[in-house]
């Protein structure tokens, strides 16, 4: 293997699940034998509150990768641990989600409390579930108008599925949002807590650790939150156009068409001649957007030159789309 590989270059992984091992209830092609290969130790972590490490552990090795419960954190886990700080041994919590919220919260001393119950409890902590009723979501409004601390496992807007994209828990946030008068304390990504617990449990500083991911608001924006670096994978939600027109806190550090690049070498940022330069491609933005070479590194070079570009004030956001589409593009290959 080169050492100009990325699996080469870190002293661990978070990797996230949904859109980069699998999706829906396949595997991503390559995906596993990519993490197989791997060196350094993995982390895997992952929004969705709704199971338990074992359940996603069961799930991974049922694909063939090679994990335990102790390598798998997630947004529930990361919320129950981060209120069990805060909080009595034993204290009640309302726990609105899948089975994972409540075992996430038995497993670090809190007691979990069903939504109607109907006892005071110290805090709500809500997470996905896919038989979260509007009935449990009364329940969670009541308490926190009664002075319960509201904690959100994530937010994301939605969830890839084998038929598609479906409404994720910042949808059922948003909608609990609309009965109460404060907004929730968020735990996963793209917030912190969880890239910095998967630092700790991996025994690296933030800046040796990859985090590998398919969403640039939860992912990438997370891993730069924590001054980590970040790959976009490009077999889940986002691709390379969504990842030109990034902000800078949304920005990952690396390309890949798939788990199987970590192998791969990886050519490093250059400029020439006016051109942003990857391996043998290179990209340049003029009234056109030029590309010469083709592959993922005419990609990375198209994407470096269209950040030079918003950076320098040359372009806006708007015209990245147009850009990207318009047939005015040169993808030819570069003069030898």
């Amino acid at each position: 293997m080169s050492r100009h590989c990325l699996a080469e270059q870190f002293g661990g992984f978070v990797c996230d699940l949904d859109g980069v091992i699998y999706r829906g209830q396949h595997a991503v092609p390559g995906a596993v034998e990519a993490l197989d290969a791997v060196s350094a130790p993995v982390v895997y972590a992952t929004n969705n509150a709704s199971g338990t490490p074992e359940e996603f552990a069961r799930r991974l090795q049922g694909h063939g990768v090679h994990v335990q419960p102790e390598q798998v954190l997630t947004s529930s886990l990361a919320a129950a641990r981060v209120l069990s700080r805060q909080l009595t041994s034993g204290a009640p919590v309302m726990a609105i989600g899948g089975p994972g919220v409540a075992a996430s919260l038995r497993a670090v001393g809190l007691e979990p409390r069903e939504p109607a119950d109907g006892s005071a409890v110290d805090a709500v902590v809500q997470g996905y579930g896919s038989s979260v009723t509007a009935g449990d979501l009364g329940h969670a409004a009541a308490a926190i108008r009664g002075g319960a601390r509201w904690i959100a496992t994530n937010e994301d807007r939605t969830l890839p599925t084998e038929d598609g994209v479906a409404p994720g828990n910042g949808a059922l946030v948003a909608a609990l949002s609309m009965a109460v008068d404060v907004a929730p304390e968020v735990i996963g990504k793209p917030h912190p807590p969880m890239y910095e617990m998967a630092a700790d449990l991996l025994r690296q500083p933030a800046g040796r650790v990859l985090a590998l991911g398919d969403r640039l608001e939860t992912d990438i924006a997370g891993a730069v939150a924590t001054g980590m670096p970040g790959a976009l994978v490009l077999t889940g939600v986002h691709g390379a156009k969504e990842a030109a027109a990034a902000p800078a806190t949304m920005r990952p550090s690396y390309l890949l068409r798939d788990l199987g690049d970590l192998h791969r070498p990886y050519p490093p940022a250059g400029c020439a001649d006016g051109f942003a330069v990857r391996g043998g491609a290179r990209a340049r933005v003029t009234d056109v957007l030029q590309v010469e070479g083709d592959g993922i590194d005419a990609e990375r070079a198209a994407v470096d030159a269209l950040h030079a570009a918003l950076d320098e004030g040359r372009i806006t956001v708007d015209d990245v789309g147009d850009l990207w589409r318009t047939g005015s593009v040169d993808r030819t290959r570069p003069e030898e």
